[in-house]
């Protein structure tokens, strides 16, 4: 079996309880997952099992998008409602006040990692001394907000809803403690839900419920997307016979309708994905390999 399933991540469940148990699932022993989701975050999560597995690099560069719900007048040590309370201020602040607050943020930002994350310092993940009481200095990273849309405000609960379409390293629980900066009030994350990561959505997930329920059907192959799904943006190519045993071998193929700078899907005669290619000079190069 060589493809993604994407799940629909519970709450209280980590990552790497999601490869576990698509491992247990399929019992194929090579799977990775595509990008981190917190454990108490929810949503889509795509999971690369077998030769989809060379794919989980490519993928974990995507752009994303999230739900999150953040309240406004208490900051936490983690940024999110999982943490202690560092400070609580009251709130008063117009919707308006809100919305521009927010709007000032789409574009290219800055953003201070926070110490609960798995960054490594030294060695350490950051996470791990932020639970021994140590803060360290940490790299500002430049990430791109492509949109944000305030879904909900309740400021007699002091909570706002957005939604968030963001480039890869960005994290949501940063983004909704620098709103709270902006508007001198504080706030953090109290819910995150991812819609969309890898090109992939929730309409396109299942639960682990329902995966369980197919296996149990022997239906668990509708589950699984092919390999090649990943790359559905990138133009297709079907090379006879000679051409794509030459890629098979990492030889350069000429190729004048390819375009510069461009990735392509390269297949062979019987319609058999075999790789990525990228056009360079006219040639079609290969990039990453996937046939077996």
């Amino acid at each position: 079996m060589n493809g993604i399933i994407v799940i629909d991540k519970p709450p209280q469940k980590t990552s790497h309880d999601m490869v576990y148990f698509v491992r247990k699932l399929t019992g194929i022993k090579k799977v990775g997952h595509t990008g981190t989701l917190d454990p108490d975050a929810t949503g889509v999560l795509p999971i690369c099992i077998g030769r989809a597995t060379k794919a989980a690099d490519m993928l974990t560069v995507s752009d994303k998008e999230y739900e999150t719900e953040l309240v406004l007048g208490k900051t936490t040590d983690t940024q999110d409602a999982s943490g202690k309370i560092l400070t609580e201020q009251t709130v008063n602040v117009t919707e308006e006040e809100v919305l521009d607050a927010v709007a000032q943020f789409i574009g290219e930002i800055t953003q201070i990692p926070p110490m609960f994350s798995a960054i490594k310092k030294d060695g350490k993940k950051l996470y791990e001394l932020a639970r021994q009481g140590i803060t360290v200095e940490r790299t500002p990273r430049k990430v791109t907000i492509y949109g944000i849309g305030v879904t909900k405000t309740d400021l007699e609960n002091n909570t706002v809803n957005l939604t968030v379409s963001c480039s890869k390293g960005t994290y949501i629980r940063t983004l909704c403690e620098d709103i709270g900066k902006k508007l001198g009030v504080g706030a953090y994350m109290n819910t995150l839900r991812r819609t969309k990561s890898a090109g992939f959505d929730l309409e396109q997930s299942y639960t682990v419920d329902e995966l369980i329920k197919l296996k149990e059907e022997n239906m668990l192959k509708k589950a699984v997307l092919p390999l090649d799904s990943i790359f559905s943006e990138y133009d297709k190519i079907k090379l006879p016979g000679i051409l794509a045993k030459k890629v098979k071998n990492g030889v350069k193929i000429g190729y004048k309708d390819a375009e510069n700078g461009k990735n392509y899907r390269i297949y062979d005669e019987n319609g058999a994905f075999l790789c990525i290619s990228e056009c360079k000079n006219g040639e079609l190069v290969l990039k990453k390999a996937f046939w077996s």
